[in-house]
């Protein structure tokens, strides 16, 4: 994203700075705690589409790390297996229904 493009953007609720988050592809607002998208270089700046982060881990990195390792694992053990998990049946009709 163009250096100068983001000094003209401020928050569009607060009227706030904006931060570049390049791996998330994000400009955050910390005031807000609100990360707006930026889809193919185009920043979207409606409150619509921003996503509220955790000041504490505002990129989510911890969670997503935890939740891709669980994913990574549960591969690991079907190739492993060299089988696929059993796919989860629909609950049978009611005698009702």
């Amino acid at each position: 994203m163009d250096t100068r493009m983001l000094q003209l953007l401020v928050c569009p609720i607060c009227k706030g700075p904006l931060e570049h988050w390049r791996d998330s592809q994000e400009l955050a607002c910390k005031a807000d705690r609100l990360a707006f998208p930026v889809h193919d270089g185009i920043p979207v700046m409606l409150e619509s589409e921003a996503r509220a982060f955790d000041p504490d881990h505002p990129h989510g990195h911890e969670d997503g790390a935890a939740a891709l390792a669980a994913v990574a694992a549960a591969v690991d053990a079907v190739a492993a297996s060299g089988t696929a998990p059993e796919a989860a049946s629909p609950p049978a009709p009611s005698a009702g229904a």
